[in-house]
């Protein structure tokens, strides 16, 4: 089955779901495998090394509708390259990078903060218990604006982990929502990957990083 017959199965299994915005992750796909999904429809694209974004993003110049998503741990060194690029950071997760992106980039970016939400000490994230401490934090930053809360699902086929992994994010971002923040509405919930995107929806998740399922 092609790409674009994949991202039509994709599409039907949200059909419930219309707020729910599809991002690719284009880290296991080649720059004509990307073009395929563009060409499909699918325009919001994401990449977990700045070195493949940066190739990538030469590559697809002539599609002026591509939204550019960075998901990966962004090194200090590579910020000047990649921050006013990009649309849309999802892995904010400490206050060295929003330095950093604050003092190179040209106007205010969207973030989401990163929260190890299964504790998992090999993870990337803000530990649960100082994700409000972390956000308030960010208020120095005017070119930081936290959009929503991101994480990484324990990599599991036990739906009842999953949910309750969903279920905690959830939780956390209407309790940051209802601070009321100016520098941090925080609306939105960027979870779900290929395997356990369909959980992820039933619990708020408003983008969906998918990848696999598109070269299956």
């Amino acid at each position: 089955m092609g790409i674009r017959e994949q991202v039509e199965k994709v599409r039907e299994s949200l059909k419930d779901y219309p707020h729910v915005e599809v991002i690719a992750a284009t880290k296991y796909m080649n720059i004509e495998q990307t073009r395929e999904l563009v060409e499909a429809g699918i325009c919001n694209l994401g990449e977990n090394r700045a070195d493949m974004f940066l190739e990538k993003y030469e590559a697809l110049k002539d599609y002026p509708n591509i939204k550019w998503h960075f998901f990966g741990v962004l090194q200090t060194r590579k910020i000047r390259d990649v921050a006013n690029k990009i649309h849309c950071l999802h892995s904010l997760d400490r206050i060295a990078l929003a330095i950093e992106l604050d003092k190179r980039l040209s106007n205010p970016l969207d973030c989401f903060v990163q929260v190890n939400i299964s504790e998992e000490p090999n993870k990337s994230g803000v530990p649960v218990n100082k994700v409000k401490t972390f956000i308030r934090q960010l208020e120095k930053y005017p070119k930081i604006r936290v959009t929503g809360l991101m994480c990484i699902a324990k990599l599991t086929f036990d739906e009842d982990i999953l949910r309750k992994s969903f279920s905690k994010m959830q939780k956390l971002k209407e309790e940051i929502e209802s601070m009321n923040l100016p520098h941090a509405p925080c609306h939105e919930l960027s979870m779900g990957m290929s395997n356990d995107y369909k959980i992820a929806v039933k619990y708020g998740a408003t983008k969906v990083r998918l990848g696999r399922v598109f070269l299956i």
